[in-house]
């Protein structure tokens, strides 16, 4: 018996020990299993679209290749431009404005927090203008930058903006995505120049970049800390696509929740999509102009008369009715009519006509000799450039259709497909015949363009070089910005317009509008009012 007693105990023994080792195995197993679900993006709640391109360095005070819809999703401006226009407090609740029109005092919102935790006040505002006035040139597209006096933080949340005169549209422009969103303390390089880059991504924004592996994708998880309405939800996606058919595939297959923004996928794709009821989609109001702009400085198109031809040369309402499907529409001012002092406006269209285009190459002395198909002028062929971008299909099917349409009245385009950075660059150093370009929209325009085309070393002011009248547009354009008597501001806006589109350098070709197709359990989708901000903040989804 007690031997047997002894066995019994030792069985016991080892079971007791096998149980424990197994519950330490199972707990194990648990435990191993929430720590891979917490570390798993694809386990939360994830919407996944595809861009064309990386979202660049996340640096909120520099341009390209940082992507403005990424920026918009880290960072956040004083100011927001909502629908209808109306200018909305973001980090600032309000502001006062002297009666000289010289100081804004902005009052900043209170308990706000950077995503990694630190505290949002007037010092960090404050020093965030500072570095970007710093390097003032590189932002002189942008109106205000140059007249800023001063910046003073008041107290903790009390931020003061002086500028040297009067600037009208200062408020509108704080509402742009970039250069003056706010990035947090831990952000900044050593010596504060962020024009060199950033330590790290910090801002007040709904979003903070969690993952990203440059060309391939990047993930933004919702900010924990953030001040407003958290987003519904929790991880956006990007995948970098550069082909707008591997997109689409993807989208069909499921690999993709949303393809949103301008020219990301042919036209006659996103309508067949859209034909097949598996989908939902939407489209925009018109959201810019999108234009062809002619390099007057360079020999061949200096005579307005060769420019005038080359806006007569081509079929404006068959091109943009075929290669948009009709989705955007026909523009016969540089300006669309939504946006404040462009309704009145009276700018003569421009019909097609390839006689009246012959005819003012034949004046202009470019003439086409027997037998050849190119006209020439002293011996030498009238053969043009216009550059486009290589990603965006609008783009390249206009520049195909103007190469054949170009080549009835004589002249030779060469079309080159280029990368958006070096399509910028080249158009700010001159180095360009023809070009895409559209204007900024909201909440830029009219005052941007405007002041853009004013600009040194910016393409538009080359582009303009050869109008008689450039000197007189020049000193219109600069007071603009400082008239406080409204009915003044619309005759310097209506001349400024008229002038510009009447010479020829600048040809509007179609209103653009943006597309969102998105699958069906994606909900409350919402094209922003800016412009250039992203859409996702209230999007849900239904998985």
């Amino acid at each position: 018996m007690a031997v047997q007693r002894k066995r019994n105990r030792k069985t016991f023994i080892g079971l007791f020990a096998a149980v424990l080792m197994l519950s330490a195995f199972l707990a194990g197993c648990t435990n191993n299993t929430a720590e891979t679900t917490a570390s798993d993006p694809e386990s939360k709640s994830m919407l996944t679209f595809a861009w064309p391109r990386d979202i660049g360095e996340m640096n909120p005070h520099i341009y390209n290749p940082s992507q403005l819809f990424a920026q918009s999703m880290v960072y956040e401006p004083l100011v927001g431009y909502e629908d209808g226009g109306e200018l909305k407090g973001y980090l600032a609740e309000s502001w006062e404005i002297s009666e000289n029109g010289k100081e804004y005092l902005f009052n900043l919102r209170q308990n706000v927090k950077f995503s990694d935790g630190s505290d949002f006040n007037a010092e960090i505002v404050k020093r965030n203008f500072d570095t970007v006035l710093q390097n003032a040139q590189l932002h002189s597209w942008l109106g205000f930058i140059s007249k800023v006096e001063q910046t003073e933080a008041v107290d903790e949340y009390k931020f003061k903006l002086t500028l040297k005169e009067p600037y009208y549209p200062t408020i509108q422009e704080l509402a742009v995505v970039r250069p003056t969103r706010i990035l947090g303390a831990a952000g900044f390089p050593e010596g504060d120049d962020t024009s060199k880059g950033v330590a790290k991504p910090v801002g007040t924004g709904p979003w903070v970049l969690e993952e990203h592996k440059v060309d391939e994708y990047a993930v933004f998880a919702r900010n924990e800390h953030y001040w407003g309405e958290l987003p519904e939800v929790e991880r956006i996606k990007v995948k970098v696509i550069p082909d707008a058919e591997t997109r689409v595939l993807a989208f069909e297959k499921g690999d993709l929740d949303l393809i949103y923004g301008e020219g990301v996928i042919n036209i006659d794709t996103f309508k067949q999509l859209e034909s097949t009821g598996s989908y939902e989609t939407k489209i925009s109001e018109p959201v810019a102009t999108r234009l062809l702009v002619m390099n007057s400085k360079k020999e061949q198109l200096s005579d307005e008369r060769v420019r005038q031809a080359l806006h007569y040369g081509f079929n404006k309402q068959a091109m943009v009715e075929g290669v948009t499907s009709g989705l955007e529409a026909v523009a016969d001012q540089i300006l669309s009519t939504n946006f404040p002092y462009t309704s009145d406006i009276d700018a003569a269209a421009v019909e097609y006509n390839v006689d009246k285009a012959k005819e003012l190459l034949d004046e202009a002395g470019w003439k086409l000799p027997e037998g050849k198909a190119v006209r020439e002028k002293d011996g030498k062929p009238l053969e043009i450039e216009l550059m486009y971008n290589s990603t965006e299909t609008i783009q390249k099917m206009m520049a195909e259709t103007l190469q054949s349409e170009y080549a009835v009245i004589g002249v030779k385009l060469n079309i080159v497909g280029v990368e958006l950075t070096t399509q910028v660059e080249r158009f700010k150093a001159n180095e360009f015949d023809l070009n895409f370009f559209s204007n900024y929209g909201a909440p830029y325009d009219p005052h941007t363009f405007i002041n853009i085309v004013a600009t040194e070393g910016f393409g538009f002011r080359e582009a303009i070089s050869a109008y008689p009248n450039k000197d007189e547009l020049l000193e219109m354009i600069a007071k603009v910005p400082q008239t406080t008597d409204e009915g003044e501001r619309q005759e310097l806006y209506s001349s400024i317009l008229e002038s510009l589109q009447e010479q020829g350098a600048i040809v509007p070709v179609s209103y653009i509008k943006k597309i969102a197709i998105y699958q069906k359990d994606v909900a409350d989708f919402k094209f922003p009012a800016n412009r250039d901000a992203h859409p996702f903040t209230g999007i849900s989804l239904n998985k």
